[in-house]
């Protein structure tokens, strides 16, 4: 039987190209159900804003690849847990109330006390 190794993947800019990349591989590791969690440090945490949209998503969907707003709701849907830089919330002047439903607040400390791999987006 496979090992259930955690998976925590840092979104560390606000690029929505590392963003869908970081989901993608989200997704896939909780398909194979393993616990997957998304950081979204600092400046990234601006992707989540509402509306949540990439420049790419019509060209993305026209090749048949899901929106970021869809890749989001089914990679929680898949179980990843995303997680919002609390300082980042701070930076992009938004406050937990405005973020998507299902996604939590942490800080770097929390996530560090995780077990599993780590990797930077």
């Amino acid at each position: 039987m496979p090992s259930m190794q955690p998976l925590t993947i840092i979104v560390p800019t606000a690029d929505p190209a590392r963003f869908h990349a970081a989901l993608s591989l989200a997704a896939a590791h909780a398909a194979l159900d393993r616990p997957t969690r998304l950081f979204l440090q600092a400046e990234a945490v601006i992707l989540v804003r509402t509306p949540i949209a990439a420049p790419f998503d019509d060209r993305y969907a026209a090749a048949g690849l899901p929106k970021l707003a869809a890749l989001l709701e089914e990679s929680r849907a898949l179980g990843v847990l995303v997680i919002a830089c609390q300082s980042g919330l701070v930076l992009a002047g938004m406050t937990a109330a405005e973020l998507p439903p299902g996604i939590e607040t942490g800080g770097l400390i929390d996530l560090l006390r995780g077990e599993g791999q780590i990797l930077l987006a």
